[in-house]
């Protein structure tokens, strides 16, 4: 029987941390899984741990995973957030698929993109190479740095330097002025530092984050208008569904939800729209489905592809109904 027979061409395979620890109120990968199951969709879930690959005499070969089929109650809006039924999920006893069992595999492990990642995509790779359209494609999720990635588009960015040495990452500061320096492999705000040219101990700062000037780091010029809110907006096969604002409390400057920032309600302007639209051609090129992109002060900060949140924020401040119409569009294509 080949692969496209065996496969359940109504089931969806989510590769996430696990999901005892996932925060249904908050987790956009929970919002997914209960879109698909309103869809009609089996709903699977493992961890990268689970993946596995088995090579045959003949050469051939097929990624695995120890998967377990979930059943998810509803969560609804409700007052400031969301109320969440107890327990919220249940699973049933794992079993050893192979990946082209599933019609999807969405990769929604948080990062670090650390060593155990990158293998995890590679696994993936297997599957995708016999028909099983895995969300957001392997190659792109190791190419597509979250920082590094914007600087395709650096036309779309505030001033930006990626460097190790002390004395680059000094002089842009002192052309600048003020500066955020973002450590490449971080996520939700985390080690995001605020710097200016007269900062006490600047190039000690400096040493620290670039580890001796062995680790390049990310330094933008400092965007006041962050302080009216960083935007995260939803891309769905290059197209914007929807998107939130956050807004840093007092005395921060991160948004992150993360770190504090508070979330409201909002609309895109016509040169948040310029962005998506000349990022479209490349993530759709690349097959990066779903991907959560910030914005400041009209300004592209970074690209999300890894697990990109936001997707309960759009629901229950805007009232669009996103994870259901993520599915829609995964259906369609």
């Amino acid at each position: 029987m080949s692969p496209s027979a065996e496969r359940d061409r109504d089931a969806q395979l989510f590769v996430v941390d696990p999901v005892a620890a996932l925060r249904p109120a908050k987790d956009s990968s929970v919002a997914l899984m209960q879109a698909a199951q309103r869809a009609g969709l089996a709903v699977w879930a493992c961890t990268p741990a689970d993946l596995s690959a088995v090579g045959a005499a003949d050469g051939s070969h097929r990624a695995m995973a120890w998967a377990r089929p979930l059943r998810l109650a509803e969560v609804r809006p409700g007052g400031d957030g969301w109320i969440v039924p107890e327990p919220w999920h249940e699973a049933g006893e794992p079993r050893p698929l192979p990946l082209d069992h599933f019609r999807w595999v969405w990769m929604r492990k948080d990062p670090p993109v650390d060593e155990a990642y990158l293998y995890a995509t590679h696994l993936l790779e297997l599957a995708e190479r016999r028909g099983v359209r895995v969300l957001n494609r392997p190659a792109a999720l190791r190419a597509w740095n979250e920082k590094l990635s914007s600087l395709r588009f650096s036309q779309l960015m505030a001033p930006t330097l990626v460097a190790s040495r002390v004395d680059d990452l000094a002089a842009f500061t002192a052309d600048h002025g003020e500066v955020v320096l973002k450590p490449l492999g971080g996520r939700a705000g985390q080690g995001v530092v605020f710097a200016a040219a007269g900062t006490p101990g600047l190039r000690a700062l400096l040493e620290l984050v670039t580890l001796q000037q062995t680790l390049p780091v990310m330094v933008q010029a400092f965007l006041p208008g962050v302080r009216e809110g960083d935007k995260r907006i939803l891309l769905v096969d290059g197209e914007p569904l929807g998107a939130v604002n956050r807004l840093p409390r007092d005395g921060e400057f991160r948004s992150n939800l993360a770190v504090g920032g508070q979330p409201e309600a909002c609309d895109l302007s016509g040169a948040e729209r310029e962005i998506c639209s000349a990022l479209a051609p490349a993530l759709k090129a690349e097959g990066l489905f779903f991907v959560g992109i910030d914005v400041i002060d009209g300004r592209l900060s970074e690209i999300n592809v890894t697990s990109p949140t936001g997707i309960r924020e759009v629901e229950r401040l805007g009232g669009i109904p996103l994870a259901d119409q993520v599915i829609e569009r995964l259906l369609a294509g």
